[in-house]
């Protein structure tokens, strides 16, 4: 494949704990979707529990992930969306009003552009900085469930919107990361809302459903209803604690608890129908000693209930608990451990399913894992971005092309 043009690429980079993946799409030009043509992944040591504690090691990590995806897909990228995520990242609900500016009281995107910046106006300690502010409803003379009030007439325009904000030097860091690995950064994406863009359905949007992105450092949720985000948090509980639970608990090196965990690990005892034992080696070079897999159980199901229960009761906390009617997505690389689908069943009272990348070509046999939701949708979000960039200078140029119109007619008449 010849070197592909910027503009016809994406390129989308997930930060992990434990790894750092990346996915380049070309853009098709006359349907304007997207097709995976390279994908990258590789170890990270230089990030833990969703924070970066070594930047050299991450910036190494970034280079080879880069890297491998510029291989496959025979492109050099410079550019990126990058996901970010850790429990520094805070969200809140707020709500903004102001008065339409036209003596006709038609809407006009400026008014919209004010209501939302009066919304994101609150003030803020000085290391946290605003990453989102997305639109939920708008609101116009106490009429609300409007997604767009452009064009529509009225003396009030109100906003309701989800904030989502970060810490400035955590924020920083990422990007200093990304640009010494030789990518300047287009945009810091809060990662459930660029998951989100991958795997749920607009049916679950509207009805109710919370994404759970089960990671190595940490769990992301977010709640979306009325096809808009209503909720998100992330808990400082990943699959590293199940890792370590059984490092601990069996007195063996991490790394063979991690194998012994996505090989033989399940969370659930009534899905073990048989009571085969697991070779665990000991610590130090120690001597192997056979463990049976209820023990492995009895480590990681008090684990997952705790996380799945600390979920419920923040849900429940913010009056969201009876949202689910669109049921709970699971993503990440710890959602698939054995029994933890089964298990959320229990503790939501909802229909659970895992989530896989949905609306690009390419080589979407390689990445049909709950481990690349993030980065695909880190993708699809760029999409829509630059899609709604373009739609805004359209119709900027739209209304300047309006009023030279105007001017050139009464320069005729004079």
């Amino acid at each position: 494949m010849g070197m592909a043009k910027y503009d016809q690429v994406l390129v989308g980079i997930d930060i992990g704990s434990s790894h750092v993946r990346a996915l380049i799409a070309q853009r098709d030009d006359e349907s304007g979707e997207l097709s995976v043509v390279g994908k990258g992944l590789a170890p990270n040591r230089g990030t833990r529990r969703g924070n970066i504690v070594n930047v050299e090691a991450t910036v190494e990590s970034l280079k080879a992930a880069i890297q491998e995806a510029e291989v496959m897909a025979g492109v050099e990228v410079d550019r990126a969306y990058v996901g970010i995520a850790g429990s520094d990242v805070k969200s809140v609900n707020a709500r903004a009003m102001v008065s339409v500016a036209r003596k006709d009281r038609e809407i006009t995107p400026q008014d919209v552009k004010r209501v939302l910046e009066a919304a994101q106006s609150a003030s803020l300690p000085s290391d946290r900085e605003i990453l989102h502010a997305v639109p939920q409803e708008f609101v116009v003379d106490e009429q609300g469930g409007i997604a767009d009030p452009v064009g529509m007439l009225g003396s009030r325009l109100e906003v309701n919107v989800h904030l989502v904000t970060g810490n400035q030097t955590r924020t920083k860091t990422l990007q200093t990361c990304a640009n010494r690995a030789g990518v300047e950064v287009l945009e810091v994406v809060f990662e459930p809302l660029a998951t989100a863009e991958a795997v749920l359905l607009p049916d679950e949007r509207e009805l109710g459903v919370l994404l759970l992105d089960v990671g190595a450092g940490g769990t992301e949720f977010a709640l979306f209803s009325d096809g808009e985000i209503q909720h998100s948090a992330v808990l400082p509980i990943g699959a590293s604690h199940f890792t370590n639970d059984l490092a601990m608990v069996l007195r063996t090196p991490f790394a063979e608890a991690e194998r012994i965990k996505i090989k033989h690990g399940c969370c659930l005892a009534s899905m073990i129908d048989d009571d085969g034992g697991v070779s665990v080696p000991a610590v130090a070079g120690g001597a192997t000693r056979v463990v049976p897999r209820r023990e492995l159980c009895a480590i990681l199901g008090p684990r997952a209930e705790e996380m799945l229960s600390l979920v419920r009761e923040n849900l429940i906390k913010n009056g969201m608990d009876d949202h689910l009617r669109g049921g709970v997505v699971l993503t990440g690389g710890g959602a698939q451990l054995d029994g933890l689908l089964e298990m959320a069943e229990h503790v939501f009272s909802a229909a659970v399913r895992y989530g896989v990348p949905t609306g690009l070509g390419g080589l979407v046999d390689v990445i049909n894992s709950p481990t690349w939701c993030t980065a695909s949708g880190l993708l699809r979000y760029g999409l829509l971005a630059e899609r709604s960039q373009s739609r805004h200078k359209k119709r900027q140029w739209s209304m300047r092309s309006f009023v030279g119109s105007l001017r050139r007619v009464f320069s005729d008449l004079l």
